[in-house]
């Protein structure tokens, strides 16, 4: 049993009322009550409870001005003698809408439900009433003693106190967390890992005070008070994060310090920034103009009614008996033509949308060609609401390291200078675990860099034996070397670079250091660093990144005892703040990792990942502009650059290295100026064949308030741009920036947690499934396991959707125009009384059931190329991308407004006074809309297949199917009355009056046909004269021809000029 000294009551209570006072951390008594009330330990990662669905639901819906719309018309139709529609014709067909919606949400949140269900009643052993006791998660609470074993989760965060492992160490799996799979060590304090056996736990007395929950998984500031002695500090080394996985450890005692919401897990479960494409906003904007049309339409069909009423031809209808029109009956009238039109905007349009787009995703998913067999991973689809944003993306920012890289490091050479510091001293800065694994000796490591330089030292002679808490074991040359591990100040993206105080077998106290040369550098001793030395090893730096491999330096300094222990007061003393001690320790790093001496320098191989070269070049191709935004050297940047075909031999490079914010503007503003000389210097006009190279610390200035457009400026104008050494805050300040000012689409790719920032700042987030875990994958929007999958996702899933989303949004808004402005047209014969010309039912069902097929016919599977072509001619991707606008958009209205006008004026001149039998019967105003009713049916079906390029079962069916059950449905739906039921008294017997009318089948022929002739002559010269790029690939392909005499009519050549200017200091 260890010997621990306890707190008594008195200064437990004392120390706990001292800490609470400023409300910033948390107090933790062991075994006794809280003094507080913390959060439980049940999860819910539902979206709605049982209470909670009907008002949550509502609430979602009615954010959406359409469903507002449609629910005021519905309330509008329920005063009487206002709605020509009927009560319910805009109810019923709103409430299956909704209904479809509910019913997804609770498919999608019982799923959630049954997950957290099956998390929630897992058991996990805890220390109550001096015994282990088995209790569900849920019931677990702060201040818990637990006992985890081998192979099983945390069910909270956890304190580690002691394992089974000896010194309190334990191994962990944190690939839930941030998709590593590779091993992390843990280890208890020395104080409590002697804590091993349950009477040790049950008499323990006094505090931990630990910081509030937060989100950031690797940091944590805590201490334990245990006795009279000073704190225990408690920091990332003792906590075991809930959903870690204990591995090669039998069992470990821990403390839950936070429960349920309030675990790092669960806090980083926060939903992604909410992303709306482009194409959605623009779809608002229309859809407010038809809500203007709609009002313009409603208002002067109002006025005709209130001139007509006044007429003498209104004043002689006595018998129809209108009301006298004043100021109140022209807003009842305003109000019913309102409702009678409603239908110009499309009821069904947000969920055809939902339906489409659901697909879409699903056909990224089970792209075959971007499944990565190695790795068994496909591609993923994580939202599918900006699948057509893919098809319009002008700026991709990539990060290099495992991105454009495979990020599996190979130890390429060092560069040493002299041979006191043997090779042994170079391998002591790190991270690493061994592991032997059937005798092979395996290396886990959470950077690759690490992993990479340490099998290179074994290779030499120089194995990594043994790691334990307080020492490192190396093999050098059969010689077993010992080092004392005294501290480790932890690399991070701030301090780029990190160090170790070791104790070597002389005694001597030395600190390790090694990071990139720009903070080594400027760390170094004025003496003992000869200038020989310095500008040698800064040679073999730049000669290892023109080769593009990966640098670090490396350099050591020799500690004095006494120095030693006056700094490791300020280190121990930083380690136990809990407030702000990241920062604290980064200013005690920062007085000990001074007066090193220069080791030399070490290069790493990152090999590029298959076909990254062919996709660069191929995305140039098509117009889009490529950003490498990278933490690595300028020349080893430079170097990736060309080898991954960014840059080329003849492109301009626009170095910017500058000290100082004034000399970044100049520098800036002397390119621009160069670049603009055929504008007077004025403006960038057109795109110039240059790339802009910047390093982080340059960047800094040219990203000021005073500096940024000038400098975003020469970037856009640029056709690439490499940052170097730039930090993750750098990085999505870039993105951010270039969408703000450019409003043009931009993508975001990476593959590790320092590309998050970017990637959620861009219009699209695409992550890497790679090395460094799966952070930036699982805050993408899509990801993908490689960087050249880029291609195919963008170059042919994306115009694909994106030409299919602008077709199903304009032939949705056009199928309803050409239908309901025909009320209008109608309106002109009825005195404009609101009196309706179609059967109210099926003025509903026309969205619902016969043109709903042919929307989603396109958006699934309308093509104007195959992908074979649109993947062999990237140039494709750009010419499609602005065929979003309003001239498009007043296109499709203007040729509704036409198709609607002749079909009711041709069907009227065909019905004549409304004899269509050879029995001198006429059929009424309902048989003339039956008719126009079926021959717009028929129009907008064959507009849908004028307009498809692509012809499937599924086109065929959507198409002469709707036909088909419009036909079914009118003759069914006409005889329903005579079974008794209260619907369909108004249109019964009209199917085989319409059936039976010779007239109506010659207006079947003839009315469609002349209707859509325009179209045709239109497109027949279209697509003889002035045929678009698509169309004559499309033609050659048909024709079995070699697409690429078309493109050799197109070539030419520019010069460009060389070599690179440089202001560099």
């Amino acid at each position: 049993m260890a010997s621990v000294e306890l707190l008594d009551s008195g200064e437990l209570a004392g120390a706990t009322r001292h800490t609470r006072s400023d409300g910033k951390s948390r107090i933790i008594r062991l075994n006794s009550q809280q003094d507080e009330k913390f959060a439980g330990n049940r999860i819910s990662t539902a979206k709605y409870s049982f209470w909670s669905f009907v008002p949550s639901f509502l609430f979602e819906q009615f954010r959406r001005y359409s469903n507002i719309f449609f629910l005021l018309i519905a309330l509008l139709q329920q005063i009487p003698d206002v709605s020509p529609t009927g009560r319910y014709t805009t109810l019923v067909p709103l409430i299956f809408i909704l209904a479809v919606s509910a019913l997804k949400e609770i498919i999608e949140d019982v799923k959630r439900h049954t997950a957290d269900l099956e998390i929630n009643n897992r058991e996990v052993e805890v220390l109550r009433d001096s015994y282990w006791q088995w209790v569900k998660w849920k019931s677990v609470g702060v201040g818990d003693f637990v006992k985890v074993r081998n192979e099983t989760f945390f069910p909270a965060d956890l304190i580690l106190y002691s394992s089974s492992e000896p010194k309190g160490l334990c191994y962990i799996e944190t690939s839930n967390l941030d998709g590593e799979t590779n091993l992390k060590i843990r280890q208890g304090l020395r104080e409590t890992s002697k804590l091993l056996e349950t009477k040790d736990l049950t008499s323990l007395r006094g505090f931990m005070e630990c910081e509030q929950p937060n989100r950031l998984l690797y940091e944590f500031a805590g201490r334990l008070k245990l006795g009279p002695r000073e704190d225990l500090s408690l920091g990332p080394d003792q906590l075991l994060l809930r959903g870690a996985k204990l591995q090669n450890t039998t069992w470990i005692f821990g403390q839950v310090v936070y429960t349920g919401h309030e675990t790092k897990l669960m806090k980083n479960s926060t939903a992604a920034p909410l992303k709306r494409s482009t194409v959605d906003k623009l779809t608002n904007n229309q859809i407010l103009l038809l809500f203007v049309l709609l009002l313009v339409v409603s208002f002067i069909s109002a006025i005709f009614s209130h001139i007509w009423s006044n007429s003498s031809e209104g004043v002689n209808a006595w018998y129809i008996g209108l009301p006298r029109i004043d100021g109140t009956e022209f807003a009842f009238n305003m109000l019913t033509f309102v409702i009678l039109y409603n239908n110009l905007i499309p009821i069904s349009l947000t969920v055809t949308l939902e339906v489409v787009r659901f697909i879409q995703a699903m056909f990224i998913n089970r792209d075959l060609d971007m499944y990565h067999k190695e790795s068994d991973t496909p591609a993923t689809a994580r939202t599918s609401n900006l699948n057509e944003e893919l098809g319009q993306v002008r700026y991709i920012f990539s990060d290099k390291t495992g991105t454009l890289t495979r990020n599996v490091m190979e130890f390429k050479g060092c560069s040493v200078s002299g041979v006191i510091y043997g090779p042994e001293q170079l391998f002591v800065c790190h991270t690493v675990i061994p592991e032997r694994e059937d005798g092979q000796l395996i290396y886990h490591a959470a950077s690759p860099d690490e992993r990479a330089l340490v099998y290179g030292a074994s290779k030499l002679g120089y194995v990594f034996e043994t790691r334990t808490p307080d020492f490192v074991l190396i093999n050098a040359l059969g010689v077993e070397v010992q080092y004392e591990i005294l501290n480790v100040l932890e690399f991070t993206s701030t301090r780029k670079r990190m160090s170790v105080i070791a104790k070597g077998p002389d005694g001597k106290i030395r600190l390790f250091c090694k990071g990139a040369d720009s903070v080594i550098y400027e760390r170094l001793a004025e003496r003992g660093n000869p200038d020989s030395t310095r500008l040698t090893t800064q040679s073999h730096l730049e000669e290892f990144a023109t080769q593009g491999l990966r640098t670090l330096c490396c350099a050591v300094t020799e500690i004095s005892s006494q120095s030693y222990k006056e700094w490791l007061q300020i280190f121990e003393k930083a380690s136990k703040s809990i407030q702000n001690r990241e920062v604290k320790l980064e200013e005690a790093a920062n007085m000990i990792e001074t007066n090193l001496r220069l080791i030399g320098a070490t290069a790493i191989e990152d090999k590029l990942q298959d076909m990254v070269p062919e996709t660069i070049a191929a995305l140039l191709n098509a117009g889009i502009r490529v950003w490498v935004l990278t933490g690595d050297k300028q020349e080893t940047a430079i170097n990736i650059g060309y080898s991954c075909r960014l840059l080329k031999q003849s492109m301009e490079l626009l170095i910017i290295n500058q000290e100082s914010l004034d000399a970044t503007r100049e520098c800036i503003l002397g390119y621009v100026n160069d670049l603009g000389r055929g504008d007077n210097g004025q403006v960038l006009s057109k795109e110039s064949d240059a790339a802009v190279i910047i390093d982080g610390k340059t960047l800094k200035y040219a990203l000021s308030c005073d500096l940024r457009r000038d400098f975003l400026d020469l970037c856009t104008n640029c056709r690439a741009v490499i940052c170097c050494r730039a930090s993750p805050i750098q990085k999505a300040e870039i993105v951010e920036y270039v969408t703000q000012q450019t409003g043009a689409v931009t993508l975001a790719i990476g593959d590790g947690a320092n590309d998050v920032a970017m990637i959620q700042k861009a219009h699209v987030g695409v992550g890497i499934s790679g090395q460094e875990g799966l952070q930036a994958a699982c805050a993408s929007d899509y990801a993908i396991a490689q960087f050249s999958y880029l291609s195919k996702l963008l170059f042919v899933h994306g115009a694909w959707n994106y030409d299919r989303m602008c077709k199903l949004i304009f032939y949705s808004f056009y199928k309803n125009i050409c239908l309901y402005i025909i009320e209008l047209w109608f309106a002109i014969y009825s005195g404009w009384s609101g009196q309706i010309i179609f059967e109210r039912w099926t003025i509903g069902f026309y969205n619902m059931f016969f043109t709903s097929a042919q929307p989603i016919a396109m958006g699934i599977f309308e093509r104007k190329c195959s992908q074979e072509i649109r993947m062999r001619f990237p140039v494709l991707y750009m010419p499609a991308q602005d065929s979003f606008g309003l001239k498009t958009f007043f296109y499709w209205v203007g040729n509704s407004v036409l198709h609607s006008i002749m079909l009711f004026w041709l069907t009227s001149y065909l019905v004549g006074d409304g004899i269509v039998w050879n029995s001198g019967r006429e059929g009424g105003y309902l048989v003339l809309g039956n008719f126009v009713y079926t021959y717009v049916v028929v129009v907008v079906s064959l507009k849908a297949g004028l307009e498809t390029k692509s012809w499937t079962a599924f086109t065929h069916l959507a198409i002469w199917g709707s036909v088909f059950l419009w036909v079914a449905f009118l003759l069914a739906y006409s005889q329903i009355y005579k079974l008794g039921l209260p619907i369909g008294a108004e249109i019964f017997g009209i199917g085989n009056m319409v059936m039976s009318s010779p007239v109506f089948w010659v207006g079947l022929f003839f009315v469609p046909v002349v209707t859509l002739l325009p179209d045709i002559i239109v497109k027949a010269i279209h697509g003889s004269l002035f045929q678009s790029l698509d169309d004559q690939l499309r033609e050659s392909e048909v024709n079995n021809q070699d697409p690429t005499e078309i493109f050799n009519r197109k070539k030419g050549r520019l010069a460009f000029a060389w070599p690179p200017r440089s202001c560099t200091v």
